[in-house]
């Protein structure tokens, strides 16, 4: 016997059927034959049917035939002949004029003494339509919210694009090359902020695939700052590697300040042409992005070495990662290292 439940005698079938017809929730008592021996009132009530005498219904022919599943019956057979009892089985009850109901339901067969031979089967339903409804909903909301972010975003990202236009337009109506160059730096600035923006409004929530996804910000960032793409180079090469959305927002910056500062710095008048590299690999303690270009390295002079607002920006990044920054610079170029573990 492989039921939960205690052998039943013929008192204790009474009572179970009592038991049956007084419960709140919808529950069924079946025969072999799968006619109804007895229901609760509340299985009735919920899913409109008429109440009859006992075992005069089959439970197939219940109100239109709606009971009347191939699947179901075959499972309720199976399990009045001692195979494994019904746990969780799914189902829509379609009834003319009325909404779908999505239900669930649970079938476990009674064992009776010998003296009473028929076996009986218990089946309880559960109705989740409403639970289904609010999940719909919720599934709903969360989607209706990411396309609202999404498009948000974008304007934020064009809104942004169009101050760094201005902001290059006047650097070249200016006569002060010092006013010039602070109009340029704040360009650079503003635009590489867009750039990751652009990134952020088609990356979904959850982990970032990061070689696709420095793959599109070189693009982004070649497209709107390198006006020689014939001789200046930009690409990506990264790993298999995928890191949650928190951190690839925190690394899309990292890559955009450190690309700037090689534009900015390695390559000058003297340098007409070059290449930078963004490289990327982890491993199964942590992961190392390093920013190669093969320019002429920052300025020897001391006021042009010391720390700027970009270097100070990806220090701060890298730590809120727990990683190191690590630069070396040599007339072959030079390598800004970011290490984690």
């Amino acid at each position: 016997m492989n039921s939960a439940y205690p052998p039943v005698t013929a008192s204790a079938g009474t009572l179970a059927m009592a038991l049956i017809i007084s419960s709140q929730a919808p529950l069924v008592l079946l025969d072999g034959d799968l006619t109804v021996v007895a229901a609760s009132a509340s299985f009735y009530r919920r899913f409109g049917l008429m109440r009859t005498g006992p075992g005069r219904d089959r439970f197939a022919d219940l109100g239109g035939g709606e009971w009347n599943v191939p699947q179901l019956l075959v499972l309720l057979k199976a399990t009045a002949a001692g195979r494994p009892e019904i746990e969780a089985y799914e189902m829509d009850l379609v009834r003319p004029g009325q909404p779908v109901c999505n239900l669930v339901l649970s079938a476990h067969k009674l064992d009776y003494d010998a003296a009473v031979g028929e076996p009986r089967i218990v089946l309880a339903i559960t109705d989740i339509t409403a639970a289904q409804l609010a999940n719909r909903q919720k599934d709903q909301l969360l989607l209706e919210n990411r396309m609202l972010m999404q498009e948000l975003q974008h304007r934020i990202a064009n809104s942004l694009q169009i101050i760094a236009s201005v902001l290059l337009q006047s650097a070249r109506k200016v006569n002060s090359e010092e006013t010039r160059n602070h109009l340029k730096d704040a360009h650079h600035r503003v635009m590489s902020i867009a750039t990751l923006q652009k990134q952020l409004a088609t990356t979904q929530d959850g982990d970032v695939v990061l070689g696709s996804y420095f793959a599109e910000l070189c693009e982004s960032i070649a497209a709107s700052m390198i006006a020689d793409t014939d001789n200046f180079t930009l690409r990506a090469d990264v790993d298999d590697s995928v890191v949650d959305a928190r951190v690839s927002v925190s690394l899309g910056l990292i890559v955009t300040e450190l690309v700037i500062n090689a534009l900015k710095h390695a390559f000058t008048d003297n340098r007409p042409s070059g290449a930078i590299v963004v490289w990327f690999r982890s491993t199964d303690t942590g992961w190392t992005l390093r920013i190669e270009d093969d320019g002429g390295g920052f300025a020897a002079d001391v006021e042009s070495s010391l720390p700027g607002l970009g270097t100070g920006i990806v220090e701060a990044l890298a730590s809120q990662l727990d990683a190191t920054v690590t630069t070396m610079t040599t007339s072959a170029g030079t390598h800004v290292t970011i290490n984690k573990g």
